[in-house]
């Protein structure tokens, strides 16, 4: 397909990704970005969850040839630290050893990293711009910056504006766009753990730190400066609820009672309390992504989720790379977007459902006897039958198998080792020959 110039709304991660591989294709990009420029303004606090980086994201960054610009700004996590209410702790490595671990990033860090590295190859990135309205008709963008508007000619549109997106919102506001949001009826806060007197962690470096309490959770994730990101994870209205805790003297007492441990750790507790906004949590699902052959929706703007999988960026990378690989191969831009739309629909509503599902997992089950001996058992299975037993989290954080395919044959594992842990309390009485009868009758190879 010939090159043009492409209008990407958004600067955030996926959308300064995006304009690097499109640059790197040959195209011209134009970034239009409502915040202002970072670098000068400063990266916002408060708002944004660590973001966690898995292997199919840092799949996204190698083939745009960034890897190495950001693997010095991340922390190896090898498993989940879990804290319970006395402050014992239990660890759950995510692999089978060093090779299978994720990475915590800092999303502002990253963000300029990814500008710059826009900026360089050619992306012409305008900040304090909103997308204010498209006429469809003219095929014309009206820019909204600080003290002027712009009306602007536009031959494609990407949409890569966040679940916020303006573009969305426009399509929406004329008709063109069904969105539904669910919305989790939990919201969050962040809170900060800082170094030590020697500027060391004061918790394991290496480890996702997760305080489970059945309905509700803290996590802390490390960052390079040696600091933790605390995020409390709580239901909107109730006993608890962030409605019951508006000031930092109810947030002391609560955190008190069943996060001592993280309590005595948190510095600036008040004032992380009363500075960093309460945010909301949901899941956005469109009835299509796309209008006509100009304008296409990816990441969070077509398809947002809650975080509690860690694979929001790694999910908006993927669009990322499958867009312009359709781009590549496609004669014209509505097959191009059709099967780009295609190929990553199932994938998306398979890691929403997945999202969701963590985050019960982590706040309800990762201290539960019966959850540790299935996974115990799981490890057992996937050792003895590398081809066809893979755990669902491997095959969403280590590997690049599809978020449908990992979703499907996750639940028929999880189905086996229900049936194979039924009346038993260790995995030593599990009958292997009944479970490798099981597995092959059940599951194909996944790399045949």
């Amino acid at each position: 397909m010939k090159q043009q110039t492409i209008h990407i709304a958004g600067a955030g991660l996926a959308g300064a990704l995006l304009a690097i591989l499109l640059v790197q294709k040959g195209h011209t990009v134009r970034i239009y970005e409502k915040r202002p420029d970072p670098r000068k303004a400063g990266v916002e606090g408060g708002r944004s969850i660590n973001l966690a980086l898995a292997y199919r994201g840092l799949y996204a960054l190698q083939q745009a040839g960034l890897d190495d610009e950001v693997m010095p700004q991340v922390v190896m996590m090898r498993g989940r630290m879990v804290h319970d209410v006395s402050g014992n702790t239990h660890f759950l490595r995510y692999g089978k050893d060093d090779s299978e671990v994720i990475w915590s990033v800092h999303r502002g860090r990253l963000n300029l990293a990814l500008i710059e590295a826009a900026e360089k190859q050619g992306v012409i990135v305008h900040f304090d711009a909103r997308i204010g309205d498209i006429d469809l008709e003219r095929n014309t963008l009206r820019i909204d910056y600080l003290d002027h508007s712009e009306t602007e000619p536009f031959e494609r549109l990407i949409g890569a504006d966040g679940a916020g997106s303006a573009v969305r919102r426009i399509l929406a506001g004329k008709g063109l766009v069904s969105e539904y949001l669910e919305a989790l009826g939990h919201n969050y806060r962040e809170l900060e753990i800082a170094p030590d007197a020697r500027g060391d962690f004061k918790l394991d470096g290496n480890s996702l730190h997760i305080w489970p309490r059945g309905g509700y959770m803290c996590i802390a994730l490390p960052n390079t400066e040696k600091t933790f990101t605390v995020t409390l994870f709580l239901p909107a209205k109730g006993d608890p609820g962030f409605d019951q805790i508006r000031d930092p003297s109810s947030a002391r007492a609560f955190f008190t009672e069943v996060f001592p441990d993280a309590l005595d750790k948190i510095a600036d507790f008040d004032y992380d309390w009363q500075h960093n906004p309460e945010s909301a949590l949901a899941t956005l699902t469109l009835d299509t992504w796309h209008h006509g052959e100009r304008i296409v929706l990816i990441g969070d703007a077509a398809h947002a989720m809650v975080p509690f999988h860690g694979q929001g960026m790694n999910c908006a990378f993927e669009d990322c790379l499958a867009l312009v690989d359709a781009i590549e191969n496609a004669e014209n831009w509505n097959d191009a977007i059709s099967a780009y739309e295609t190929a990553r629909r199932e994938n998306a509503a398979a890691i929403q459902t997945m999202a969701l599902e963590n985050y019960v997992e982590m706040r309800d089950k990762v201290d539960d006897s019966r959850f540790l001996l299935e996974r115990t058992l799981e490890r057992e299975l996937a050792d003895r039958h590398p081809d066809r037993f893979i755990p669902r989290y491997s095959m969403v954080s280590f590997q690049r198998v599809s978020y449908a395919v990992a979703l499907h044959r996750g639940r028929i594992q999880r189905g086996i080792l229900a049936r194979l842990c039924e009346g038993i309390s260790d995995i030593a009485q599990v009958d292997y020959a009944l479970a490798s009868e099981m597995i092959h009758r059940e599951l194909e190879p996944l790399h045949a």
